[in-house]
């Protein structure tokens, strides 16, 4: 089923998202977190992809040598043994980073025949080197390009016509949504502009970074109501869990932590007091947006999903 059929706007449902496991480790840590979120009947969960990363490694005899590694292979796999598993709707991320045009055609090709037709689309990260997005060598620079690409596979428009009645997919496509507006963009306006262009091009909703004060996302939603965005727009939560999320958080992903939090923050005596604060801040965010009367709520939860189920426990 679509997932952005399940966002009706008839009841406020579920999602949430999934890292795949480090280099090595297996797939029951997966399964564990799963385990542990299912019974909340999540309309759908989101498995992300991380492009490769460039390191630099010291050989014994001095020397320096770049290597490149990807950091958490297995999306595709992981996804399709969800689904397979538990029969729960599966959204792997889809980035431009990393990927030629062909490499995107063959993983979603791959999609395709597993029966997995909901995606999330993303540019992808910028280097952490030189904080600037670098596309692969005849990739996509931008997220828009890629949902064009996906949306002409859908048409049975592929880089290359081998059939004359190619085979039409059919790919679900979310993107995201920045309600403090995404750190790279000069200006509110212009972030718009870009997330009506993903829109136009076959987006069917979108999902926002994670945001601490609803008010911003209220506003966001208005905005884009505005400017003609008329699809579903799911809020994305993300629970303090640890005091060094208030300085890594907003570094990282550009969000702004309200002062009232800051200070509730600040006032815990130990760790464990800032993860209860952390909880009882986004159980506060989301019965507000759930009384909102939203589509659905987004966990990020990291793949660790305790401060989650304590959340939804309250809530739903």
């Amino acid at each position: 089923m679509k997932v952005a059929d399940k966002f009706d706007g008839k009841s406020t449902k579920i999602s949430f998202e999934l890292l795949p496991p480090l280099r090595g480790s297996s797939i029951e840590s997966v399964y564990r977190t799963i385990d542990r979120l299912r019974d909340f009947n999540p309309s759908c969960i989101n498995i992300t992809y991380h492009k490769e990363e460039t390191v630099f490694a010291k050989l014994a005899d001095g020397s320096i040598r770049k290597k490149v590694l990807r950091k958490r292979p297995g999306t595709v796999g992981i996804a399709a043994a969800i689904q397979h598993k538990y029969g729960i709707d599966v959204v792997p991320h889809i980035i431009c980073g990393g990927f030629s045009r062909r490499d995107t055609e063959e993983a979603l090709i791959d999609l395709d025949f597993l029966g997995i037709h909901n995606l999330l689309v993303l540019r992808g990260d910028a280097d952490k080197e030189t904080g600037v997005f670098k596309p692969w060598e005849d990739g996509h620079s931008f997220a828009v390009d890629l949902v064009r690409q996906i949306s002409n596979m859908n048409k049975g428009i592929y880089l290359e016509q081998y059939h004359s009645d190619p085979a039409r997919t059919g790919f679900s496509v979310g993107v995201a949504g920045y309600p403090e507006k995404h750190y790279e963009a000069p200006s509110f306006e212009e972030d718009l502009y870009y997330l009506k262009m993903k829109v136009e091009a076959g987006a069917e909703y979108i999902v926002t970074q994670m945001f601490f004060d609803n008010r911003v996302f209220h506003d966001f939603t208005a905005r884009c109501r505005e400017t003609g965005i008329r699809v579903p727009i799911v809020p994305g939560l993300k629970p303090i869990a640890l005091r060094k999320h208030l300085e890594i958080l907003p570094k990282v992903f550009g969000v702004n932590i309200p002062e009232e939090l800051i200070r509730e923050i600040n006032a815990c005596k130990s760790e464990s007091d800032v993860y209860n604060a952390g909880i009882e801040w986004a159980a506060s965010q989301s019965a507000e947006l759930k009384k909102s009367g939203v589509p659905a709520i987004h966990y990020y939860t990291m793949s660790r999903p305790d401060n989650i189920v304590e959340i939804v426990k309250r809530v739903f």
